[in-house]
């Protein structure tokens, strides 16, 4: 059968049309299968035990499996490169957390450019760490430790739960802020590193605060100050360091990304559906119970924090001369 050319014409152009709206169309159907939801760390420990709170609600929402794979190694950077090097197509997504802004400047030759290769979805939560000492530790408060500190510089040993983690970079400020110099002693984890607080082979301990709530409840170890700008709900007889630094603030954030050139209806059905959840009072009262509030964002705005992130602790990397081993 031979079409009249008028006839073809029209045929091509709606085959065209149809091709062209087929990505869009596929995005806004999405998802349509499971999302793959990498975590760059650990199960059981925060990073992982937040993701899978939040998939579990993501999977309920949009009607597809939110499946959790912990991607570990090299301070996250082995789970951040899967994300990065996947399909834009939105059935990747990384857990982001503040390791991913740290590493910039503190690894030296990445395989990917964080900030130029991934997408901000959205943020999801924020926590603060804490500083916490041994109960025979001689100082009662902040403002008796960094006196401690400046007649006894070098001589008072801080752990973390590794190098180039928020707990880590939350001391090396203090130090920078304070003006005192601290001996930092980085663990395989902040499980191991509270052992031994509690046991006094470690005075000083900087800690993600869901690491530490309950030990500080008990009253098995003695908090000298929560780094937000404010006092935590969780903690409210703690008081902020910046009571004593001004101006002294770090909290702990988490989010989403995805890599780069995911489509625009991807990120913004994402983004639309974490902000969702985030407001559902069974998932806040969950994250309050971790010490942690929730933490919706637009995509641009979860992004201005990574720069933001980014700069701030190169900054304080880059000054205080800090290399990884």
């Amino acid at each position: 059968m031979v079409l009249p050319r008028r006839k073809f014409l029209s045929l091509a152009a709606a085959a065209v049309g149809c091709s062209a709206l087929s990505p869009a169309m596929s995005a806004l159907d999405y998802p349509t299968r499971p999302v793959h939801f990498i975590v760059s760390f650990a199960a059981g420990g925060p990073n992982d035990t937040i993701a899978r709170i939040l998939g579990q609600h993501l999977s309920e929402y949009l009607g597809q499996q939110f499946v959790v794979e912990n991607r570990v190694g090299a301070g996250g950077n082995i789970g951040m490169e899967v994300v990065l090097s996947s399909p834009p197509d939105g059935y990747t997504i990384g857990f982001v957390a503040p390791n991913n802004a740290i590493n910039t400047t503190l690894y030296q030759h990445l395989p990917f450019d964080f900030l130029h290769d991934s997408t901000p979805v959205a943020g999801t939560m924020k926590l603060a760490n804490v500083m916490d000492v041994n109960l025979s530790f001689p100082a009662k408060n902040l403002a008796e430790f960094i006196a401690m500190a400046k007649t006894n510089p070098g001589k008072i040993n801080f752990a973390s739960g590794g190098v180039g983690t928020s707990p880590h970079m939350s001391g090396e400020l203090l130090q920078a802020m304070a003006g005192i110099k601290l001996t930092h002693v980085p663990y395989r984890g902040t499980a191991p590193a509270m052992t031994d607080l509690l046991g006094g082979q470690i005075p000083v301990l900087f800690d993600n605060l869901p690491g530490s709530i309950q030990q500080i409840r008990a009253g098995r170890i003695r908090s000298l100050g929560v780094t937000t700008a404010k006092r935590v709900d969780s903690l409210p007889d703690v008081p902020a360091i910046a009571e004593t630094v001004p101006g002294y603030e770090v909290f702990v954030w988490y989010g989403i990304c995805a890599p780069k050139s995911t489509p625009p209806e991807v990120i913004e059905k994402l983004n639309r559906a974490v902000n969702t959840v985030l407001g559902n009072p069974k998932l806040i009262a969950r994250f309050r119970e971790l010490g942690g509030e929730p933490m919706p964002m637009a995509p641009a705005e979860f992004g201005k924090l990574i720069g933001d992130e980014t700069d701030k602790w190169g900054k304080v990397i880059r000054g205080a001369h800090i290399e990884l081993e």
